[in-house]
């Protein structure tokens, strides 16, 4: 039963259903949360059975398969979300520091996040009815952190007792035919080597897997008390690439498709160059660093090929270290086709989490402020990733008018998209 707090108008429900009715069924079946809602409103009929007052009744309607019923709840999901019940030896928000806003601090681990957004669940959280739902609904895919695909090393690195015979649930996913995008977060000298050979051979045994990323452990400098863990250099960073590479050749043989790839990150670490974008075999897992800069570098040839622009004079763009070089190339291949604009890169270190953290998207606006100061014009861009969903803050509560006023510029946003920056690059800011 789930709490209505809205209706739309014109919508099968308008009129008969007011703010505060509890909707029980839909044609006979429980709602619980946002995923049988919606698998049990896509069908052309519809009797929904509410509760006001402690009485029951209900409301039939005749849509099209794929309309919404036109209810609004008080959550996205319609429910809690449920939070991660591992204590994994890498887990990055424990090496959150102190004193941040207490949503930072959530451990996400929910399979409905998981095929609605995309983020990764451990399967520790699920029953055996979360995976017969699963199942039933063909909600696919699942994108699952694994790490390993050795029950006790699971069971170690998770935390959790139950971690290691929770990759049943991962054998009996793919039995039903649900789709699993893979994540294995490697922590230096306890999942890699042997352990990682093992691991890539026995997921290529799952018969519905699109793809597994390989990505290091994140380490920040607030890993006070927290399990002792080594960062990748750049021989250590060169041999997991080398076994990656090996699988997705294997599997690029097989199959057609790769499926197995190291995060952008391991390639900067072991200075080698990265794939092209063909390599990424329609880019899987781009949303977790894996090809992402590749595809950018594309995306921009593409579109700068296709630019006609008349702006002059200078913008500035501030970035992590990690994408610091490919920001570099594609500022100067464009003043090269437009020279009457002059476009500053400048790289900023993340002090707030530590030098090691090197992505865009942990970059804090007090980061951005005390290393540009002083040393801007008037436009700056900055990545859209820094900034929480909603666009107005950074991850240490600085908002962009803060930091607009600090540094005295028009604050600009880009996705990490290559035609998005280049008409970033492209733009006329003189009229704003």
């Amino acid at each position: 039963m789930v709490t209505v707090t809205g209706i739309e108008n014109g919508s099968p429900c308008y009129g008969k259903v007011i703010p505060g009715d509890a909707l029980i069924s839909v044609n006979g079946h429980e709602i619980r949360d946002v995923l049988d809602y919606r698998f049990y409103t896509t069908v052309k009929h519809i009797e929904c059975v509410f509760c006001r007052g402690g009485e029951k009744f209900t409301v039939a309607a005749d849509k099209d398969e794929y309309d919404d019923v036109g209810l609004d709840f008080s959550t996205f999901l319609m429910d809690k979300k449920r939070t991660c019940r591992n204590k994994c030896v890498f887990c990055f928000i424990d090496q959150n520091p102190k004193g941040m806003r207490e949503s930072v601090y959530f451990k996400d681990d929910d399979e409905r996040l998981s095929f609605l957004q995309g983020s990764y669940i451990t399967l520790t959280n699920l029953s055996d009815e979360d995976i017969e739902r699963i199942i039933k609904m063909k909600i696919s895919p699942i994108n699952v952190s694994v790490h390993t695909m050795e029950p006790e090393l699971r069971v170690m690195m998770t935390g959790n007792r139950f971690a290691g015979e929770a990759l049943n649930k991962l054998w009996r996913l793919a039995e039903g035919g649900t789709g699993l995008n893979l994540q294995f977060v490697l922590c230096r000298g306890i999942n890699d080597g042997a352990h990682l050979e093992y691991s890539l051979a026995e997921s290529a045994k799952l018969k519905t897997l699109i793809s597994a990323s390989v990505v290091p452990a994140g380490l920040t400098a607030h890993r006070e008390g927290l399990y002792p863990l080594e960062p990748y250099d750049k021989a250590s960073a060169a041999q997991v690439i080398d076994t990656v590479e090996k699988f997705h050749a294997a599997q690029k043989k097989r199959t057609g498709s790769g499926k197995y790839y190291c995060s952008d990150e391991f390639y900067l670490i072991a200075e080698r160059k990265l794939p092209d974008a063909a390599y990424y075999c329609g880019f899987d897992q781009y949303d977790n660093g894996v090809g992402m800069l590749s595809d950018m570098e594309q995306c921009f040839a593409d579109a700068l090929r296709d630019t006609e622009s008349s702006a002059s004079g200078r913008i500035d763009l501030a970035t992590g270290h990690a994408a610091y070089p490919l920001m570099r190339r594609l500022a100067e291949r464009f003043q090269r086709k437009f020279p009457d604009r002059q476009i500053v890169v400048h790289r900023i270190t993340n002090e707030f989490f530590g030098p090691s953290v090197t992505v865009s998207g942990l970059l804090t606006g007090g980061d951005y402020a005390k290393q540009l100061k002083g040393k801007v014009g008037k436009v700056l861009l900055i990545s859209r990733s820094s900034l929480n969903a909603d666009g107005t803050l950074f991850l240490d509560d600085t908002t962009p008018e803060e930091l607009e006023r600090e540094l005295g510029v028009r604050l600009y946003t880009n996705k990490a998209d290559g035609y998005d920056l280049c008409a970033a690059f492209a733009a006329d800011y003189t009229e704003n």
